[in-house]
């Protein structure tokens, strides 16, 4: 690969961070907010990031979640192209078992269209919901099939992008548009860059298959901690050098919440963790506020789940939530940093990716 294709994937630290820091946005939905508040956010978040030297934004699919406006990566970021310059977007990730690896192929070739050289394909094997949402979307029963075939899809997803079906395949004459296959019609003129292609997990199967690639990894550190370490040893023991990547490259996602103060992301944090209860008892519904939160009667066992998951938030003071990333990165050895920031709040959202790029002494725009 191209010296600045690998650029694209590496990334530049800035400031005092340890490695370049980065965005993921569940376009996270507040109780009393909609849909569309969510999606400005979104656009108030990205414009920031970019501003102050993010490195990338990705955003991550779910489905028949009311609190995660986040169902269609592609139409987002199409949405956040349009209001952003330079920062690269990405999906984080699209889930390639729910699609047609044509339909990826041909979402993607258009976002590049729309944004050349800044666009990501992040991709996972998981449904990023319940099976019957996931049956729904993949039209069978049999979900275990999909997972298992997510090998194949991703060399087919692979073949559309580059337009590289060898002679004699069923799929030869078939050609993803936007794509490669312009610049050799008569007359055509093609942009000479494709999405990057990484690879997404939460455990050891796909950190594996991105290290045998040779293919960027990033894991999803911010709901599997425990598994965090031995997915990122997998992948580097597996690694073997790619046209792609000449050694490995890794990012985690990471939950975080600064705030001016220390109780405040408290507050802030203890909603989401509501959430989180709400959705993993099979009662989704919209991010509530940090009063309903304070005024919930958590059962013993809600409280020992709350208290689980908010040792892996990140959160406090924007000092307190530099030391922790520090110390995350230190344990780890991630190349990046993706940070997810979940309240209930828009504004307390992007205050807190402000309140970062002020501790590590990001640029500030002029």
């Amino acid at each position: 690969m191209a010296a600045d294709a690998v650029e694209e994937i590496r990334g530049t630290t800035q400031g005092t961070a340890p490695v370049p820091l980065s965005v993921l946005d569940l376009v996270t939905v507040g109780a009393g907010r909609t849909a569309g508040d969510a999606l400005r956010t979104s656009v108030d978040i990205a414009r920031l990031a970019e501003a102050r030297g993010f490195h990338r934004y990705w955003v991550a699919e779910h489905h028949s979640m009311p609190g995660v406006a986040s169902s269609s990566p592609a139409v987002i970021l199409a949405y956040l192209a349009a209001h952003t310059d330079r920062i690269r977007l990405g999906s984080g990730g699209v889930m390639l078992p729910n699609h047609a690896p044509l339909v990826i192929a041909e979402q993607f070739g258009t976002l590049e269209a729309m944004a050349p050289g800044r666009i990501d394909l992040g991709l996972g094997r998981a449904p990023g919901t319940d099976g019957a949402t996931a049956a729904a979307l993949r039209r069978t029963e049999r979900l275990h099939e999909g997972a298992d075939d997510f090998p194949q899809q991703l060399v087919e997803l692979t073949r559309f992008l580059d337009d590289e079906f060898p002679d004699g395949h069923p799929y030869r004459r078939i050609h993803a548009v936007p794509g490669p296959v312009q610049a050799t019609s008569p007359g055509g003129v093609q942009s000479p860059h494709r999405p990057p292609i990484w690879l997404l997990g939460s455990s050891g199967f796909s950190a594996r298959l991105a290290g045998a690639l040779g293919l960027p990894f990033a894991f999803a550190h911010h709901f599997s901690a425990q598994n965090t370490i031995p997915a990122l040893d997998l992948y580097r023991e597996s690694f073997r050098p790619s046209e792609v990547l000449d050694e490995p490259y890794a990012l985690i996602g990471v939950a975080a919440l600064a705030a001016d103060e220390e109780k405040e992301a408290r507050r802030q944090v203890m909603a989401a963790a509501l959430n989180m209860v709400r959705l993993r008892t099979g009662r989704p519904g919209l991010v509530p506020t940090p009063e309903e939160a304070e005024a919930y009667d958590f059962s013993p066992m809600e409280r020992e789940f709350v208290d689980s998951w908010n040792a892996n938030v990140i959160h406090g003071t924007a000092d307190e939530v530099r030391t922790g990333l520090d110390d995350l990165h230190k344990r780890t050895g991630a190349d990046e940093l993706m940070i997810t920031a979940n309240a209930h709040s828009g504004e307390v959202r992007l205050r807190s990716y402000e309140l970062i790029a002020d501790a590590y002494g990001f640029a500030t725009p002029a």
